[in-house]
């Protein structure tokens, strides 16, 4: 029976259905492992009833039916073990479970002393460069060593900030395995404010990433919806704006540098989408290089000889996660009204992927 498990039936838990008004949303490694948090036994008296309204109303008003449908969506909610949509009936006996692809987990967070790039500090917001490798809340496999934590040890002295309150802290997020600019709001009235911004696409980010292939055009603009992929539900796809399926998203990109087989963009959000780049760029025939998630790390682009095989295989080991980097990042102040703009060099691993790369095509002309 569900007890108490209705309060807890909440964001994190269905952070993948909702689908966070996040850049690039990744909490943690996901390991397509699905776990049980929520277990039920129709009535034998129960007449036919749709599934989400049945669970809507079980769970006693702690959900709402449109996140019950996004969870269904999603393939999290299951009758007899199977995945089932929110228009399925349900029968008397039928063993209807909830699914989530993290255990069940109730997220305390504490303070961790873990070094952090601050770039910008005052009483109502802070700016954060965020390293590659470094999780930015905890999730799934990612409880502890988190952004989150190295926030609350930053701010361990500051009475009025409680990492745990959802009112403040992390406005926006980023990749695991994404460098880059955050914000990060100290008091209620900024996370109100700047998360306002966000929403109505006022702020300004920039993004760059070294992708496969030789991108023709020096500029462009794609528009396409995104949404879990059929498949594979660790990927994110794009489907055509009218589908119905997915989210509103717009990229603008300009081509930086071109280095034979692959080619440095910069990225402009209109949106902030879950791997909203990773898959806009795909779905032009450009994936991130060494993006494993979107088959990104195998050679797509260049020749057959064994040469070029161990110079990528070598770029790959230089920098070991998606060439993908959050550069800009602007908004206006929630206190003073003043705009800030804030810009962070290229990491060490994507400027030396970039010098190689650039080496590797000076000399094939120079041959």
């Amino acid at each position: 029976m569900i007890g108490s498990d209705v309060e807890n039936w909440s964001d994190p838990d269905l952070a993948d259905a909702e689908d966070w008004k996040d850049d690039e949303l990744e909490d943690g490694e996901e390991t397509g492992q699905l776990y049980e948090h929520f277990r039920m036994t129709v009535d034998k008296g129960q007449a036919p009833m749709r599934v989400d309204k049945y669970l809507m109303d079980r769970l006693n008003g702690g959900v709402s039916r449109n996140r019950v449908q996004k969870a269904a969506d999603a393939g999290f909610v299951m009758a007899n073990g199977k995945p089932v949509k929110s228009s399925y009936k349900v029968k008397p006996c039928d063993i209807i479970t909830v699914m989530m692809d993290r255990p069940r987990y109730e997220t305390t967070i504490d303070p961790e002393d873990i070094p952090i790039d601050v770039v910008y500090e005052d009483a109502d917001l802070m700016v954060i460069n965020k390293p590659a490798g470094l999780v930015v809340h905890p999730g799934c496999g990612n409880y502890t060593g988190t952004l989150v934590n190295a926030i609350a040890w930053h701010l361990r002295d500051n009475p009025d900030y409680d990492p745990n309150d959802p009112g403040v802290g992390l406005v926006h997020r980023i990749d695991k395995d994404t460098s880059g600019l955050l914000v990060v709001a100290k008091t209620p009235d900024a996370k109100t404010h700047l998360s306002r911004q966000f929403f109505h696409k006022t702020t300004q980010r920039e993004y760059n990433a070294l992708v496969w292939g030789h991108v023709e055009q020096n500029s462009g603009t794609i528009v396409g919806n995104i949404g879990r992929h059929p498949k594979d539900r660790m990927q994110m796809t794009v489907y055509d704006p009218d589908s119905g399926i997915g989210k509103s998203a717009v990229t603008h990109y300009t081509v930086l540098e071109r280095l034979g087989y692959v080619t440095l963009v910069k990225c402009v959000l209109e949106t902030g989408r879950t791997h909203q780049i990773r898959a806009h760029m795909k779905s032009i025939g450009h994936i991130l290089f060494n993006d494993e998630r979107y088959g990104g790390n195998e050679i797509l682009k260049g020749t057959p000889s064994s040469t070029y095989r161990q110079f990528v295989q070598n770029c790959f080991a230089a920098c070991p996660r998606q060439a993908l980097h959050a550069k800009t990042l602007g908004f206006e102040h929630p206190r003073t009204g003043k705009q800030l703009f804030f810009t962070s060099e290229l990491p060490d691993d994507f400027t030396l992927l970039l010098e190689r790369w650039r080496n590797y095509i000076g000399n094939l002309q120079i041959k």
